[in-house]
């Protein structure tokens, strides 16, 4: 049995764990982000890494960075929410700790975790994810690997054109999908139902002590689940949206499975319900030509740290 480390680095937390090759994790650390700080956030991914490989014979490390990769794994490019700009962390990191390493898109070994070991383990070609939170990611495989792009930054799933001149993205466009099928999307949806329709939106805006913009993603799934109208609304707009582009990935790529993840997946049917519906509308022409089922992601918080390690291992 070899080990490997994962290290999930996001924008609050650097998580880590030893994982074994059959993507179980055997221990597990974590410490706070110092996300203004390029130097404290290299050392506490290499203080993370030092206390997992005490006393274990570890093959090499994994990294996954939530931003841009460079396509030798080693540099990320940019991270919207941590202070690196073309940082060689795996140059530093792997001197550090005298180990292997291997740097990538966090969403892109969320996704290899799924298709490794979760929601898509029984696929052995082809899979697509995207990643619902605040914003929205994705991952695909294809042909049994990882689709990173001439420059190593492929698969910006929630940056394709849903509507011409929309809603401002962060990255800069108008009318991303990001911000109609996000957790962000949902809130902004919620807070508009309950200003235009508070009758219908009772037990939503009580959660939010009366204030439509205090409303938030916890509220609306809280609301929902106790059957608020204007929640169950935020969901169903959001699943529409999800559900074409969905459908604009198996059109394009016909993969085997299609896995939705990420936090706001812990809404289940609230979510997916409106979701199938919307994809299999978008797909109605193919008639009886078979398309991929759309399945919940399985390893919730996990993946990053598993996907991490498991990439490590194919170093």
């Amino acid at each position: 049995m070899t080990l490997t480390i994962g290290v999930d680095v996001g924008g609050t937390k650097v998580a880590g764990g030893v994982v074994d090759d059959t993507g179980k994790v055997l221990v597990q650390a974590r410490r706070d982000t110092p996300a203004d700080d390029v130097g404290k956030t290299r050392d506490v991914i290499i203080e993370l890494v030092g206390e997992l490989a005490a006393g274990r014979t570890i093959e090499s490390v994994g990294i996954g960075a939530a931003g841009w990769i460079d396509a030798t794994r080693s540099t990320v490019l940019f991270a919207p929410n941590l202070a690196w700009r073309d940082e060689p962390l795996r140059e530093y990191v792997g001197t550090a700790v005298g180990l292997p390493v291997i740097v990538e898109n966090d969403a892109n070994v969320a996704a290899w975790a799924e298709f490794r070991y979760g929601a898509a383990r029984d696929a052995d070609d082809s899979m697509v994810m995207f990643t619902i939170g605040t914003g929205v990611g994705g991952g695909i495989v294809l042909g049994g690997e990882l689709v990173r792009g001439s420059h190593g930054i492929a698969a910006e799933l929630g940056h394709m054109l849903a509507v011409p001149d929309g809603h401002q993205c962060g990255c800069g466009r108008l009318g991303c999908i990001e911000q109609y099928a996000s957790g962000s999307a949902l809130v902004r949806f919620a807070r508009a139902g309950a200003r235009q329709e508070p009758q219908r939106g009772t037990a939503l805006l009580e959660l939010a002590g009366g204030d439509a913009e205090a409303i938030t993603g916890h509220m609306v799934t809280a609301a929902a689940q106790d059957g608020d109208p204007v929640s169950a609304e935020a969901f169903a707009q959001i699943g529409r949206w999800l559900g074409t582009s969905l459908a604009d990935m198996a059109q394009i790529l016909d993969p085997q499975i299609l896995v939705v993840g990420g936090g706001v997946i812990d809404a289940g049917d609230l979510l997916l319900g409106p979701t199938r519906r919307s994809y299999l509308d978008a797909l109605s022409q193919r008639g009886r030509l078979p398309v991929a089922e759309i399945v919940p992601a399985e390893l919730g918080n996990s993946a990053g740290v598993i996907g991490a390690a498991d990439l490590a291992r194919r170093i």
